[in-house]
């Protein structure tokens, strides 16, 4: 079985030719052929790039039972199938002792010679062919934040911060500027149209963010920006860490994610006539995420610490409302200059979720909307923190689950966000976060020891 993109005679197509071609041009020495775990961890086999041609003809075999919840030992055999539109030069490799690249790869199930179910590429890949039967395009654009902490004398990491700046602070609080201008260059270098970086609230905390593009792109660039920001900090001898609530008290890194559909080159969440300029496919898809906003939290919200974030009073979203001019609610309407730009964030997502889970999540839930011609509630346009709990009742506002085991539970009795994840995901990251969740409540924190060792 040869790659989707082999030519029919069983040579290179001209996207693999042009990769070879590159390989020769850039002294590039070895590959990283990169996938995902289920809990979206990046995963690479190194091979020389003298074996780029076979990777793209026969696929490069490897041991999938030694990867988190892809499969028993004895259905161990897997092929990675490179994808020739993600190459890109590693930069931060190319004045060491050998020059590397990257290619994305999808997982072959060698057994039936198809995509693998358990491969989170896959179940994007599959959200992205609904969304086109129903005759969209789905765009994504994300906001990933994250933090910068020294490390102490062995190299490992701390909880000092890199910097004592704020929200767009210059220097010299905001010490990490030109660690974010290198982090730009190697993002630049790679492919990436930087849209803007600055400081966060919290001090060492960070945004960058890039260009919206259609969802596929969109998630390969969120694993690549991961593995950039921490490759790149890590020359500069401190660490950084996508973890969404590091440290108690300040905000936490969250991953606002805008989305929208086109149809026919033209943006279909885009009404002029409409109050808010959103179509009722716009709406029909909002009111979709809503309805399945408690099961989405498991998957965009995948860490027993991403719920340390999702409290009310550090700018985190735990509301399920939406509106047009405020951050309080889990969908903003954002502001659009052009018909082009119509689109809908949503604000609960942390950097620490597999990006393909949870962009398929989103798009199968915002579906379910659009087939099912969901209405979306009337926008909250006051300040939802400070409404009492009476109030919320009155306004119909529910709020997201308040810990990962309430969120697995919300994952597993709906059936459109589990049907999203497919059978074999499902099953395997229910199992996971159940057992993570479970160990959690069964350890004993610093906090408790603290306020009732001495106490009682």
């Amino acid at each position: 079985m040869t790659s989707e993109h082999t030519s029919p005679d069983g040579g290179l197509d001209a996207a693999e030719q042009d990769v070879i071609d590159k390989i020769e041009q850039e002294g590039v020495d070895f590959l990283r052929l990169q996938f995902t775990d289920i809990l979206g961890t990046v995963k690479n086999v190194s091979v020389p790039a003298s074996q780029a041609e076979k990777a793209f003809t026969e696929g490069i075999y490897f041991d999938g039972s030694s990867i988190e919840g892809f499969v028993r030992i004895q259905e161990s055999d897997m092929r990675l199938d490179p994808d020739p539109e993600t190459f890109a030069v590693l930069p931060w490799r190319a004045d060491s002792d050998g020059s590397a690249a990257r290619l994305v790869c999808d997982v072959i199930d060698t057994s039936t010679g198809e995509p693998f179910s358990g491969d989170p590429r896959t179940v994007l890949k599959d959200a992205i062919d609904r969304a086109s039967e129903l005759g969209y395009e789905v765009n994504a654009g994300p906001e990933p934040e994250f933090f910068v902490f020294e490390t102490d004398a062995d190299g490992a990491p701390t909880t000092d911060t890199h910097d004592a700046g704020g929200y767009f602070d210059l220097a010299p609080k905001d010490l990490a500027s030109d660690l974010r201008r290198e982090i730009i260059y190697n993002l630049e270098s790679m492919g990436f149209e930087v849209e803007a970086s600055h400081h966060e609230v919290a001090e060492g905390q960070h945004e960058i963010d890039f260009k919206y593009a259609d969802a596929l792109t969109t998630a390969d660039n969120i694993a690549t920006f991961r593995s950039v920001v921490r490759a790149t900090t890590a020359q500069s001898d401190a660490h950084a860490t996508f973890m969404p609530k590091p440290i108690a008290g300040i905000n936490g890194s969250g991953m606002h994610t805008h989305l929208s559909l086109f149809e026919d080159g033209e943006n279909a969440f885009h009404d002029g006539d409409d109050e808010f300029n959103l179509s009722g496919t716009a709406k029909s898809f909002l009111a979709g995420i809503l309805e399945h906003a408690p099961a989405l939290t498991a998957v965009c919200n995948p860490t027993v610490n991403s719920y340390k974030r999702l409290v009310p009073g550090y700018e985190a979203p735990v509301y399920v409302a939406w509106s047009d001019v405020n951050r309080s609610a889990l969908i903003r309407k954002p502001a659009a200059r052009v018909p082009a730009a119509s689109r809908i964030e949503l604000r609960s997502p942390d950097p620490s979720c597999n990006p393909y889970l949870a962009l398929a999540a989103m798009i199968h839930a915002g579906l379910d909307g659009v087939e099912n011609d969901l209405e979306a509630p009337d926008p909250v346009r006051e300040n939802i923190y400070e409404f009492d709990e009476a109030t919320r009742e009155e306004y119909g506002i529910d709020t997201l689950p308040p810990n990962l085991g309430a969120a697995v539970e919300a994952l597993e009795d709906d059936e459109v966000v589990t049907d999203a994840l497919g059978d074999h995901i499902a099953e395997k990251f229910v199992e996971a976060k159940t057992a993570e969740y479970d160990e959690y409540r069964a350890s004993v924190s610093e906090w408790e020891i603290d306020r009732y060792l001495a106490k009682y």
